[in-house]
């Protein structure tokens, strides 16, 4: 963690891979695999991947962990000027704490299409009614991210 970066800013290509290799982590764990993580100022402040099962705790996910580590690195329950890059579209759940955190801009790789908050079942990010935005990229390493989750599942069954 806290990772210095060269003098050139990172791609997002570059943070969402680190994202995937923290869902392999959850996945090697037995979690679900996704993977979390907040840059400021090209450095890593907060990272997580999905831990529910393990820590049987339904609120568990890899944002929440990211944002819980990145808001004690920054000694603030606010994250302004932050990216959060995360493998799967946030739910519901996720999109709240991310709001109420400030992040600015979220990336994920994947869309969830049966629980996704970020365009797929709801896009809570551009509701009019809240006092922040949240910019919102997607398809970033969409590929990789699915493959792992596909991989995941079809292990399962």
């Amino acid at each position: 963690m806290n990772h210095k970066t060269q003098q050139a800013p990172q791609s997002d290509e570059h943070w969402m891979a680190y994202a995937i290799s923290l869902a392999e982590q959850a996945q090697q764990q037995g979690e679900v695999p996704v993977g979390a993580v907040i840059i400021n100022n090209n450095n890593i402040i907060g990272e997580g991947w999905n831990q529910p099962i393990s820590s049987s705790d339904p609120t568990a996910h890899a944002e929440i962990q990211a944002i819980r580590m990145a808001c004690q690195h920054q000694q603030n329950y606010r994250l302004p000027d932050t990216t959060l890059y995360i493998t799967l579209e946030p739910c519901l759940m996720c999109a709240g704490a991310i709001i109420h955190s400030r992040i600015a801009r979220v990336v994920f790789a994947t869309p969830e299409p049966k629980t996704g908050a970020a365009g797929s079942c709801f896009n809570i990010f551009n509701e009019n009614k809240l006092n922040h935005r949240v910019q919102c990229d997607h398809g970033i390493l969409a590929q990789q991210s699915s493959q792992l989750l596909k991989q995941f599942f079809k292990a399962r069954r």
